[in-house]
């Protein structure tokens, strides 16, 4: 997760708090995190870095939505990130 902007991080942290959202639930999520609008030239090439790296799963609901999923290796990632942070907030 050390290769991550922080942005991928909370994408990554979005997708695995929620079941199986669609683009544009994560992008409502972190605009509203944010306090600003996120457009679809920032999220989507981001969202696919995340699936190409192998943190995220990506499937289809329907012909025009994908659906985000947190795979087994980016569940395994957040919690190696928390455990490192861990360490300083103690």
């Amino acid at each position: 997760m050390d290769d991550l902007t922080g942005f991928q991080r909370d994408l990554l942290y979005v997708i695995a708090g929620a079941d199986q959202p669609s683009g544009q639930d994560v992008k409502d999520e972190v605009e509203q995190y944010y306090n600003s609008e996120i457009n679809h030239g920032r999220l989507y090439p981001n969202l696919d870095t995340l699936v190409n790296k192998a943190l995220v799963e990506k499937g289809q609901l329907d012909r025009r939505t994908n659906y985000y999923a947190i795979s087994d290796r980016g569940l395994e990632q957040i919690k190696a990130r928390r455990e490192w942070e861990q360490q300083y907030i103690d």
